[in-house]
């Protein structure tokens, strides 16, 4: 069905509807309201709208001879078009609450995700730890047979490779469920996340603080710092960047966070991008924002970086 307007066939329509409801009753009228209240919904007519439509309505209906047509007078005049309005509602409210159940759902599969990082956290740490540990004997009873200089020295050429494969799980186990997080918060356990990610891609990274100095909810941490990670990952990726900065702003019942970079930039929105997975992962910021109550929003312009701008309240978020 189109979308309609305030400015087309709503009000008129509407206004039928109503006068047909207050007429004969009956529930195809109520019916009829709600299945207005829904093509109002989809044609982004907002609540305020519609309600100005149903009173510019009630008015005129008032005025003319409808409310004697109830029956009853002005009070089961009142008592109807109330009922039909909260029919015509009733879209707006059924939104509200699947929005309310997605935010719940979306905090829960945000947990989920959070325990399978650090049961994956854990495997790089403790399992592949052992075996390269075993590795490391290994080549020691090769050494200790005293092999030829060329065995020997293509043995210290996998001690150094082993060395290098046994820093960077370290460092990503701990990207993936960070303890710096957990037990000193969110700027050391991004400074910690830039260290990394600068050692494996030259990308150089700014980390900056502004506001009081207390601890944030567990909740919106756990979130800034995943949206950090995406966002980082994208940067190194696709935006072939040199330099990139967070910033984070905690104010009196807020807290911002600003990702940028001096990459080459893009369309923000453009049909391209969405199936990228760049576009997957700010799908996954902005969802995450949105399970907090917050707002996530992109500026960038081909040749000339991005921005990512990220704002979660304080009050409600869990601890």
């Amino acid at each position: 069905m189109p979308n309609r307007t305030p400015d087309d066939e709503m009000p008129s329509r509407y206004a039928r509807a109503l006068a047909g409801y207050l007429a004969a009753g009956g529930e195809t009228a109520l019916h009829e309201a709600y299945e207005l209240g829904h093509e109002a919904l989809l044609g982004e007519i907002g609540l305020l709208q519609l309600a100005s439509i149903h009173q510019v309505a009630s008015t005129e209906l008032l005025g003319g001879s409808a409310a004697g047509g109830t029956g009853a007078g002005t009070g089961a005049f009142v008592e109807k078009t109330g009922r039909f309005l909260l029919e015509a509602l009733a879209p707006f409210e059924m939104m509200q609450i699947g929005h309310r159940d997605s935010n719940k759902a979306l905090r829960s599969l945000n947990l989920i995700l959070e325990e399978e990082a650090g049961r994956i956290a854990h495997a790089l740490h403790d399992d592949a730890a052992q075996l390269l540990a075993t590795t490391y004997l290994e080549l020691a009873a090769i050494e200790r047979t005293q092999p030829p200089k060329e065995i020997g020295e293509h043995v210290r050429r996998i001690r150094s490779h082993l060395d290098q494969v046994s820093s960077q799980l370290r460092h990503i186990s701990h990207e993936l469920r960070s303890p710096i997080l957990d037990q000193f918060g969110l700027v050391p356990a991004l400074k910690f996340l830039a260290e990394g990610v600068q050692k494996r891609t030259g990308l150089a990274i700014e980390i900056e603080y502004e506001g009081e100095e207390e601890t944030l909810p567990k909740s919106i941490e756990s979130a800034l710092y995943r949206a950090a990670m995406e966002a980082l990952n994208n940067i190194t990726r696709h935006a072939k960047a040199s330099r990139a900065s967070i910033t984070v702003q905690r104010n009196a019942g807020t807290v911002q966070c600003t990702i940028r970079d001096d990459g080459v930039g893009f369309v923000p929105g453009a049909s391209g991008d969405e199936s990228k997975s760049s576009g997957l992962g700010l799908l996954g910021i902005r969802e995450r924002a949105r399970s907090l109550h917050g707002s996530f929003r992109v500026e960038s312009t081909p040749g000339r970086g991005s921005t990512l701008h990220i704002e979660i309240p304080l009050e409600g978020a869990q601890t």
